[in-house]
């Protein structure tokens, strides 16, 4: 069976914390909300925009929601796309799985278009089959969502083995309501007490040690 990498995006392949945070510093703004430090907004790393909204500032109206939603796309979609860097590591593990024969996708929370354009723009959209995120009304926010979708274009009869590797609690989630593997890894943003609580198949701390599991 060929394996089936499903990669979240930011804090797994790119380091994201930059794009993420002005980002959302620049869209509260317009809402008459400074944000001084923007450390304070790491929360925002991983879960899809809307739900961290809620849950980090308590905002309950959706025409606010949908408001700050379209401020921060505004400002990635100009400034942010190109304030995320690769971690180190990442094209050479790519390389090594391409070569073993893997099939590559990206599932990601982020807005899809966003996602592909950092692809291209880091220049590492060629090694996936498929790079899948949210549309612009919200649809496929959620992991398990995304990965569904990954599943039936790329797996339909399920004759690979697939698994989800990223950095947060709800790729690991989002893989165990889809009924697959899950990698938790420790270089982003979720903590490793917070991968251990969901209990993916496995833990790993670096890029190398990814890359061999996954091509042995």
């Amino acid at each position: 069976m060929k394996k089936l990498c499903l990669f979240d995006l930011d804090g797994t392949l790119i380091e994201p914390h930059t794009a993420i945070t002005k980002g959302v510093q620049y869209a509260m703004a317009f809402e008459g909300i400074e944000i001084v430090d923007r450390n304070t907004l790491n929360p925002f790393i991983g879960p899809p925009l809307r739900d961290s909204l809620r849950t980090c500032f308590d905002i309950t109206d959706a025409e606010q929601i949908e408001r700050i939603v379209s401020n921060y796309r505004d400002y990635f979609l100009e400034k942010g796309i190109y304030e995320n860097e690769l971690y180190p590591g990442i094209i050479d593990m790519l390389e090594q799985l391409k070569d073993a024969g893997c099939v590559l996708a990206i599932a990601t929370s982020k807005l899809m278009l966003s996602a592909q354009k950092i692809a291209e723009y880091l220049q590492f959209d060629h090694y996936f089959d498929l790079i899948i995120g949210c549309e612009f009304d919200g649809t496929r926010s959620h992991k398990s969502e995304v990965i569904d979708y990954v599943l039936k274009a790329l797996d339909p009869h399920r004759q690979h083995a697939p698994v989800m590797i990223g950095d947060r609690k709800y790729d690991i989630i989002g893989a165990r309501e889809m009924g697959i593997d899950s990698i938790g890894i420790t270089w982003g943003y979720g903590d490793r007490e917070e991968l251990e609580k969901e209990q993916p198949t496995l833990i790993l701390d670096s890029v190398a040690e990814l890359g061999r599991v996954l091509v042995g």
